[in-house]
């Protein structure tokens, strides 16, 4: 579940950030393999925050290693966190979002993900998401 506001007894474990990376009216969505945490998922591209790295920073790499565009960082603004607290641990989750003004050629990395699609946020919502991305994509879209 996710909260906007820091709720109580909250432990995060670690930080993640995703990014919607927007072209047009739609959003760019990967697929995760079968035997990966949340397998056979949709996503956005996202990931861990190492030790010492700065979140953007995280954001840069991980768009970079999960779909192969590499936009500049001062072209990926920071929307919001949540605090998302599962049963088994709490963390803090970044979002991020940047608008691409053509169309970008899309290189998965076929270690994490099997596919990508672009789809519209409301088309999205239709589909199987990771936990708590339909929450995400209601409240960056406003749906």
């Amino acid at each position: 579940m996710i909260y906007i506001i820091k709720p109580p007894f909250f432990s995060p474990k670690f930080a993640v950030v995703g990014c919607f990376i927007e072209y047009r009216e739609t959003i760019l969505l990967l697929h995760r393999l079968d035997h990966k945490p949340q397998g056979d998922t949709w996503g956005i591209p996202a990931g861990k925050v190492e030790p010492g790295e700065q979140i953007l920073e995280t954001m840069v790499r991980e768009i970079r290693e999960e779909t192969g565009i590499n936009p500049p960082p001062t072209k990926i603004k920071h929307f919001a966190d949540v605090y998302v607290k599962y049963s088994q641990f709490d963390f803090v989750h970044h979002i991020f979002y940047t608008r691409l003004n053509n169309p970008a050629e899309v290189s998965i990395n076929p270690a994490e993900h099997k596919d990508f699609r672009w789809t519209t946020p409301t088309q999205a919502l239709k589909i199987p998401l990771i936990p708590d991305l339909d929450a995400c994509i209601k409240l960056f879209y406003k749906i």
